[in-house]
C-alpha cells in the first residue's frame, strides 16, 4: 500500500514488454508489427513512472520495414520519456529480432540465445516446368516491362535476380547502420558480423552484439534492489487462443512461420 501514499518513495517498477513471433504486417497468427505492438509500447512507457522498460524478445525475424517501424518507435517513446531501455534475448533474436534489440540500450542474452543474422533473405518457387507438363498457358499483360518481376509462372530472369539484389542490398545497407548507430563502439572487428552469420551465447557478447550473459529479474533487481516490481504488457489472445484453439490462417504464411523458425532450429 505504500505506493498509494504521498509523500512516500514506492519500489521501483520495471515495465516489462513481451515480443514474440515472426514480424509480419499482419495476418500470421501470432506475428509482430508497429500497428499491434503501438498501445502495448505507449502502455509500457507511460504506466506508473517505470525506472526501465524491458524487451523480453522471441524473434526469428520477417519483415524489415515493421522492424523498422517498431525500433523507431521504441527510441522515439525512450527519447521522450527519458527511460532506460533493456532487451533480453529467449530463444532468438535474429534478422529482424535483432533489429529489435538494437533499438535497446543494452541487450543480454541466455547462454544458449541464438543472435544476429545481420542480412537480407527472399525465398520464392518456380512452377514453370510443372505448368509446361500439365499444358498450361501463362498469359500476363502489363504496362511497364518489370511489373511482372521475379513471376514464379515463368523462368527466371537474370535481370530479375539482379534487380532483387540491388533491393536487398539497399536493406541491408540500412540494417548495417541501424546496428553500427545503435551499437557503437561494442562492435567487434570480426569480419562475418553483417554477413548473416549467428551467434550463441557468450559468442554474441565476444563480437559486441550483446551486452552480457543474464537473464531479466536478476539483472533488473541488481540494478534497481530486490524490491523492484515488474508489470508484462503482452498482446491479448483471442477467445479461440484461450480456448487452446488457433484461428486458420492462409498455409502458405503457417509455412513461412515455420521456416523461419527452422532456420535456427526451433
Amino acid at each position: 500500500m505504500k505506493r498509494f501514499i504521498p509523500f512516500m518513495s514506492s519500489e521501483p517498477t520495471v515495465n516489462v514488454v513481451r515480443m514474440t513471433g515472426v514480424i509480419a504486417a499482419g495476418g500470421r497468427g501470432a506475428s509482430l508489427n508497429d500497428a499491434a505492438m503501438a498501445p502495448l509500447l505507449d502502455k509500457a512507457f507511460k504506466k506508473g513512472k517505470p525506472a526501465a522498460v524491458a524487451l523480453l524478445l522471441n524473434s526469428p525475424g520477417g519483415s524489415p520495414v515493421q522492424s523498422s517501424l517498431i525500433g523507431a518507435r521504441i527510441r522515439r517513446l525512450a527519447s521522450e520519456h527519458d527511460l532506460p531501455v533493456v532487451a533480453f534475448i529467449e530463444d532468438v533474436a535474429a534478422s529482424g529480432g535483432y533489429w529489435l534489440a538494437a533499438a535497446a540500450d543494452e541487450i543480454y542474452l541466455d547462454a544458449s540465445s541464438i543472435i544476429g543474422s545481420i542480412g537480407v533473405i527472399s525465398a520464392s518457387f518456380g512452377f514453370h516446368e510443372l505448368m509446361e507438363r500439365q499444358g498450361i498457358e501463362r498469359r500476363v499483360h502489363t504496362a511497364g516491362k518489370d511489373k511482372s518481376m521475379l513471376d514464379p509462372f515463368r523462368p527466371e530472369r537474370d535481370e530479375d535476380v539482379e534487380r532483387l539484389k540491388d533491393l536487398q542490398q539497399q536493406i541491408h545497407d540500412t540494417f548495417i547502420d541501424h546496428v553500427k548507430t545503435r551499437r557503437e563502439g561494442k562492435l567487434s572487428d570480426d569480419a562475418d558480423l553483417f554477413t548473416g552469420e549467428i551467434w550463441v551465447g557468450q559468442r554474441g557478447v565476444d563480437v559486441g552484439l550483446a551486452d552480457g550473459i543474464g537473464h531479466l529479474v536478476p539483472v533488473m533487481k541488481d540494478r534497481f534492489g530486490d524490491k523492484t516490481r515488474f508489470n508484462v504488457f503482452g498482446p491479448r489472445r483471442s477467445l479461440f487462443q484461450r480456448l487452446g484453439a488457433r484461428v486458420l490462417t492462409d498455409t502458405l504464411d503457417q509455412l513461412d512461420e515455420k521456416a523461419l523458425w527452422a532456420r535456427f532450429g526451433l
